[in-house]
């Protein structure tokens, strides 16, 4: 009997991580209230030459946390629309200055990309920001939070996973583990 398998097959090949959204699967062998702290667990089971293609990080309890980082004014939107427009227009004027066959007119592509981009990155952000009509005068950025992070193991390897993350877990932190 042959068995064909392709990108559409659903079957999942060992190491390669599933193409559609999958539940995760195997045993856990703990579980951490931060990220960092799994990270380290999953760190340590590589050193003792673990497999860790076996092992799967999962964040239990997701929330999305969005930090407030600044206010926005008129000032503000515009300042940053016509810095970003600057930076695509220089990036196109030195783009077409590198093909401009004139001897000596290298600077004319990148004043007349700049001028353009410039103007253009001030309508898009007037544009944008005043379509919101006041509604969220804040910029902020989004992060997505689990409230745990489980570790889990394919059955076959659990066990040994285990026992050398309760070895983990008696050894204080170390220089390597922790962050100045």
């Amino acid at each position: 009997m042959v068995t064909l398998t392709s990108q559409f097959s659903g079957q999942n090949r060992p190491g390669v991580p599933p193409r559609l959204p999958t539940p995760p699967t195997g045993w856990p062998i703990g579980s951490y209230a931060t990220y960092e702290e799994a990270q380290r667990a999953v760190d340590f089971l590589a050193d003792g030459d673990f497999t860790v293609q076996d092992v799967t990080i999962v964040g239990v309890d997701l929330m999305l946390v969005e930090r407030v980082t600044g206010r926005l004014s008129w000032g503000r939107v515009l300042g940053t629309g016509a810095a970003s427009g600057a930076w695509f227009g220089l990036f196109v004027g030195v783009l077409l200055s590198l093909f401009n066959s004139s001897p000596g007119a290298s600077a004319g592509p990148i004043l007349v990309g700049l001028t353009i981009g410039v103007v253009f990155g001030l309508v898009f952000a007037a544009v944008g920001y005043g379509s919101t009509r006041g509604k969220r005068d804040f910029q902020s950025a989004s992060q997505l939070v689990a409230g745990r992070y489980d570790v889990l193991c394919q059955p076959r390897s659990a066990e040994r996973g285990r026992d050398l993350l309760a070895k983990l877990a008696m050894r204080p932190v170390g220089p390597k583990d922790s962050k100045d």
